[in-house]
């Protein structure tokens, strides 16, 4: 089944997109969560060691931040106390694989707002930061929610799709990968990245299925037109606008 969220998109108070800043050094865990939190509305911003961390967080200003405990130079602490010094009310989501009570009240006693133990869901991560940046001031977006890359949009209310102004009909599982690939413009997506997050389950060796939802939305996307979906060999695919 393809994953929708029925929740509203959060925004600031002026409706601007909330920035999260992610901070982990497994890169891996760092561009899933980064992905959860484009798929959101939200803007990423990533770093991998504590210095990085401080240093984003003094040039980015995030809304939230989901800080990996263990980092290569100082730990999560550490990254917490100054982070706070130049931010004093910014909510932060820790990522432990420590589980002990102890390790978990030190985070929260430190100034952490909450925590999620290693391995987690996404759909956990999500949460979590949805609740700790709604306290904060964030607010629901109520209005309509459109997607646009170059010509094409995307209503993520009405899920009416249009390119250049002509309405493309599409089914649900179409709808969510061109959803998928519409908050990821220009970003190649490989077919793993597009299997999460559209079916929510791994196909295993049965990545075709990707091919075949890609195709079908070439032939109503691109037909007679410019193509927008293009597939980078060995790598997987990204959406444009059409030159």
């Amino acid at each position: 089944m393809p994953l929708a969220s029925s929740s509203p998109a959060l925004t600031r108070p002026d409706g601007s997109a909330l920035r999260v800043l992610v901070v982990d050094d497994e890169v891996n865990i760092a561009e899933l969560i980064s992905m959860a939190v484009r798929y959101e509305g939200w803007e990423p911003c990533v770093a991998h060691t504590g210095s990085k961390a401080v240093s984003a967080a003094k040039d980015a200003r995030p809304d939230a931040v989901v800080l990996d405990v263990m980092l290569p130079d100082f730990d999560g602490m550490e990254v917490l106390r100054r982070m706070r010094g130049l931010h004093p009310d910014v909510p932060v989501l820790f990522l432990t694989a420590r589980d002990s009570v102890e390790d978990r009240v030190l985070g929260l006693t430190a100034g952490g707002d909450d925590y999620v133990v290693k391995p987690f869901s996404l759909e956990e991560v999500v949460a979590r930061l949805r609740a700790l940046m709604r306290r904060a001031g964030a607010t629901d977006r109520r209005q309509s929610n459109r997607l646009s890359v170059g010509d094409l949009t995307l209503d993520e209310d009405s899920h009416e799709v249009f390119r250049a102004g002509e309405e493309i009909r599409l089914t649900a599982t179409e709808f969510e990968l061109l959803r998928f690939l519409m908050r990821n413009p220009r970003r190649v997506l490989s077919k793993p990245q597009i299997l999460d997050r559209v079916w929510n389950y791994d196909f295993g060796g049965q990545a075709n299925v990707v091919e075949l939802y890609i195709s079908y939305l070439r032939k109503k996307v691109d037909a007679g037109r410019e193509p927008m979906i293009h597939t980078m060999r060995g790598a997987g695919y990204v959406l444009k606008p059409a030159e």
